[in-house]
């Protein structure tokens, strides 16, 4: 497959436009949306106005995506949410991770994309390879973070006999560790794969890449593991966790309301479970979210590592891969809007601590 810019945006591109360097980009492909030519086809409309919106979407992605993410480690780290250390442990990893992806992924990798021209300096630079370990190795753990905490939801809620031994603060400590060194480990192979230069498009190889990565079919099947080991196996682990930690609940569930309403003469409100209802809203709300989110863009990633090596049945625009990077990146950003709404102690300690600045100047001007 031909990672050049496509003849459409080759053409595009040299259309001859009297408007500003810092518009030409978005006015790139306002135009594309709206000429009547006739070799430009529904998806290659829809593929510019993602681009169009990617222009406005993805700074403002990022201009949310960090304090968010900021704000969580802080407040998770002062642990007055309510939370056991174990779970609290797994969130601030979670939030770590997903704070690494933002300025990795889309603050130096997708922002740059998108404005070309301001960011034209990045051609001279020599570090797309390291970029793209470390990229990469944040994506991992990330991806690798929810898993282990949903594992140990699970163990938490379905092995009551390994909850006492597992689900604990070190357990959880070495468990980040292990995952965060195997995640490094694995993606050196980039750095090795891919040269050292910035192309500056939107391909899944946003630097340019060696000879023999192409010529020996050996380096297409390690970055087609790379893909299935990230993200279809924490995809499906995820989905029969869930599965299974469902099933439990569902049993044990009537088992206890049946045991009560024996002993009781009635179906009185039980406190340990409501306890246990809040924790399982909020892994099966991380869980969708992150399964909802990554979804398009595992397919994607699978099919264009498939098509690189001859295998192609389905043809998938390249709108769709747009679509899969902006939804990936905004799973980056919505874990503290999912913890806001399922943790009444979290909401107010983000209450507070956005307070205060505020409260702390009104106390220092106070006489």
């Amino acid at each position: 497959m031909d990672w050049n810019v496509s003849t459409k945006d080759q053409n595009l591109g040299t259309m001859d436009w009297n408007v500003s360097t810092k518009d030409k980009s978005l006015f790139l492909w306002i135009s594309g949306l709206t000429t009547n030519d006739l070799w430009i086809t529904l998806a290659d409309r829809i593929e510019y106005l993602l681009k169009m919106i990617q222009c406005f979407y993805y700074p403002l992605l990022a201009i949310i995506g960090v304090p968010v993410n900021i704000i969580t480690i802080v407040t998770l780290t002062r642990r007055n949410c309510g939370l056991s250390k174990c779970v609290t442990r797994y969130l601030v990893a979670m939030s770590v991770g997903d704070l690494l992806v933002v300025i990795l992924d889309l603050i130096l990798r997708h922002i740059p994309i998108v404005y070309p021209r301001q960011f034209h300096f990045l051609l001279w630079v020599p570090l797309c390879n390291i970029h793209a370990a470390l990229l990469y190795a944040a994506t991992d753990c990330s991806v690798w973070f929810t898993v282990t905490f949903t594992f140990d939801r699970f163990v938490a809620i379905c092995c009551p006999k390994l909850k006492s031994k597992y689900c604990s603060e070190k357990t959880a400590t070495v468990v980040l560790g292990t995952v965060t060194a195997l995640s490094c480990l694995k993606n050196i192979f980039w750095y090795f794969m891919l040269l050292s230069g910035y192309q500056l498009v939107n391909y899944p190889w946003f630097c340019g890449y060696k000879l023999y990565v192409v010529q020996y079919p050996v380096w297409g099947t390690v970055e087609f593991l790379h893909h299935i080991l990230t993200p279809c196996v924490p995809f499906v682990l995820i989905l029969l966790l869930n599965v299974f930690t469902v099933r439990h609940i569902l049993v044990s569930s009537r088992a206890r309301k049946r045991l009560r309403a024996h002993h009781s003469g009635k179906d009185p409100r039980d406190p340990e479970m409501e306890s246990r209802r809040k924790s399982i809203i909020l892994l099966f709300v991380i869980s969708a979210n992150f399964i909802l989110l990554w979804s398009i863009f595992m397919v994607y990633s699978i099919w264009n590592r498939m098509s690189f090596m001859g295998y192609m049945s389905v043809w998938l625009d390249l709108f769709v891969m747009e679509l899969g990077f902006m939804l990936q990146l905004t799973s980056c950003c919505t874990n503290t809007a999912i913890y806001a709404a399922t943790q009444t102690h979290f909401r107010q300690q983000i209450k507070n601590l956005l307070k205060y600045p505020f409260t702390a100047i009104l106390h220092f001007i106070k006489p």
